[in-house]
């Protein structure tokens, strides 16, 4: 699926130094700003330990993860939304991703320099939210400014129109985003194709040092009393353990480096994974000799869609789908001794994918 996180944040703060840790990519991670210009692409494997114990019980040819696109974007300073620094481009890159992962610094060096003087994620988190804010506020009024025109009419379903755009104006200029504003199911459909920044789900990601990336520091404790009210998920990981992890070849290698600094696992698995909620994203599964493979639907997707991601032939010709239940499968132990068992089950099209299914579809071209 074509769905993107997009990281951002002001320069300097370690976001490249994650992409490329979570990528494995060459994004340019230097100590200046504005070192990344053009937005970097990575496809990111997604860490799931069921796709391991099924491949376990299958022993497949090949087990082929899913992935989810993750996207490097340039570093935004105070004025952007007036076209400062790299503005316009940093604003048009975030325009076309699906979801922000925000990445605020949160530890002290004077090695690496800040844009704004000092180290203060809160401080930043207001920038960024600022800019992404005013150059919402500039779309909604263009907006409305053309539907205003169109309502001039007092026809029911214009004004409705303008009176959204108006609830949303009012809104942002009381300096709060686009996502945090209950709407009903129709204001949704008005709102939906200015595609607003502040609307996109986010996630915050605070770049600690070695020492707090267990318990975070008064950084982060600060940062976490400012967005309690927001519902989004903080992340504490230290990019620079990330980019050591990364540089390691094996994976015995990186499993002694997690067990020497405390940790279970490394950070940007759990970052993939909180990209991958945010999102919207479940997985569900095929199992046989010659594959195990992890598939990517969105969370509310039928049976039919579901077979669409595979090919869009078995998504027209749809018949039915056998469906298995992960823990059904794995308990079992094969899927000969979950036919035995009864556990298999026969779903029709109006059948809503569950996380963790493994299906089989039938189909008719």
């Amino acid at each position: 699926m074509a769905l993107k996180c997009g990281i951002v944040g002001l320069p300097n703060v370690g976001k490249s130094t994650l992409f490329n840790a979570l990528s494995s990519g060459k994004a340019l991670a230097a100590n200046y700003p504005f070192a990344t210009k053009e937005p970097n692409i990575g496809i990111i494997t997604v860490p799931d330990n069921r796709l391991d114990q099924l491949a376990e019980l299958v022993n497949p040819q090949k087990v082929q993860p899913t992935t989810v696109e993750i996207v490097d974007i340039a570093g935004l300073i105070k004025g952007a939304s007036k076209g400062e620094g790299l503005g316009n481009q940093f604003l048009a890159n975030i325009r076309e991703v699906d979801a922000i992962v925000h990445v605020v610094r949160c530890f002290d060096d004077g090695n690496v320099v800040h844009v704004d003087g000092g180290v203060d994620p809160v401080r930043d988190k207001e920038t960024i939210d600022m800019e992404l804010i005013l150059k919402d506020m500039d779309t909604v009024e263009k907006r409305l400014e053309k539907s205003k025109k169109n309502a001039k009419t007092g026809e029911k379903t214009a004004v409705k129109i303008v009176n959204t755009i108006q609830k949303m104006l009012d809104h942002l200029e009381s300096e709060k985003p686009a996502r945090s504003l209950d709407l009903e199911d129709d204001e949704v459909e008005i709102i939906a194709p200015m595609m607003l920044l502040t609307a996109k789900p986010i996630l915050y990601v605070c770049n600690v040092d070695e020492d707090s990336v267990h318990e975070g520091n008064d950084h982060t404790k600060r940062f976490a009393e400012m967005v309690k009210d927001e519902g989004a998920e903080v992340i504490l990981i230290s990019a620079g353990i990330e980019a050591d992890i990364a540089e390691l070849e094996s994976k015995e290698e990186r499993m002694e480096f997690l067990e020497d600094m405390g940790l279970k696992e490394p950070g940007v698995n759990r970052l993939i994974q909180s990209c991958y909620n945010l999102l919207n994203l479940i997985t569900y599964f095929t199992a046989g000799e010659k594959e195990v493979r992890a598939w990517t639907v969105q969370k509310g997707s039928s049976a039919p869609q579901a077979a669409g991601v595979i090919h869009t032939d078995f998504e027209k010709g749809f018949i039915r789908a056998e469906v298995i239940k992960y823990n059904d499968y794995v308990s079992l132990g094969s899927e000969s001794a979950v036919k035995e068992a009864g556990k298999l089950g026969v779903e029709g099209k109006q059948y809503i994918v569950q996380d963790g299914d493994i299906m089989h579809f039938l189909f008719n071209v």
